[in-house]
């Protein structure tokens, strides 16, 4: 597998529903959340259409939201407007978040999982300089399972996140949220067309050292 293009996402936003957006945030993260995982001023990287984000800015953190999509950014601004809360939404590139800076913690919600193993690497050196020292990484990526979508395996996410600079402080079972997409799905999954499957995920956080 290569990492796809950003252009693809952004047509994937401007063209249809992607699998991935299931109009709430990932109940994942939202355990994450409040079992103290995420702390402090978050970055929500790779925040598509902006669940995540808008959840922990109605909770009281300041949040930025980040996707190399346009489009997705346009509809996180609306999914915030329609919670009546106004965090900052930018334009970035996770390999190189150049402008992105001091924060505590940064959120990935199925972002780690889309790259391969070179731009594993080059995602965890990026983020050195994003997170303060003795913040951490918070990954949501599907693991290998039945379904659709880019998968990772957890010694994947332990290579990438043993690079200078960080240490894996959790590694764990969890679950991803998905749409399923088309007949092809639905028959494997035995869930309808447009329906919520719960996917085999991995859960982990890395601290920077």
């Amino acid at each position: 597998m290569s990492t796809p293009a950003p252009s693809r996402f952004q047509d994937a936003y401007l063209t249809g529903e992607p699998p991935w957006i299931i109009g709430e945030p990932q109940p994942a993260v939202a355990a994450a959340e409040a079992e103290g995982l995420i702390r402090g001023r978050v970055l929500d990287l790779g925040c598509g259409t902006g669940e995540h984000t808008v959840l922990l800015a109605a909770r009281g953190y300041e949040v930025v939201g980040a996707d190399s999509a346009p489009a997705a950014l346009d509809r996180a601004r609306a999914v915030a407007a329609g919670h009546d809360v106004a965090p900052a939404f930018v334009v970035a590139d996770a390999l190189h978040p150049d402008a992105l800076r001091d924060f505590d913690t940064v959120l990935d919600s199925a972002l780690f999982h889309i790259f391969d193993d070179g731009d594993q690497a080059r995602y965890a050196d990026a983020l050195r300089d994003v997170v303060v020292d003795g913040g951490r990484v918070v990954l949501l990526g599907l693991a290998p399972g039945p379904a659709f979508g880019p998968e990772v395996t957890d010694e994947q996410i332990r290579t990438a996140f043993s690079r200078p600079g960080w240490a894996v402080e959790d590694l764990r079972e969890s679950t991803y949220r998905g749409r399923v997409p088309d007949m092809e799905q639905a028959e494997k999954l035995r869930v309808p067309v447009g329906g919520h499957v719960d996917l085999p995920a991995w859960l982990a956080v890395a601290r920077r050292v």
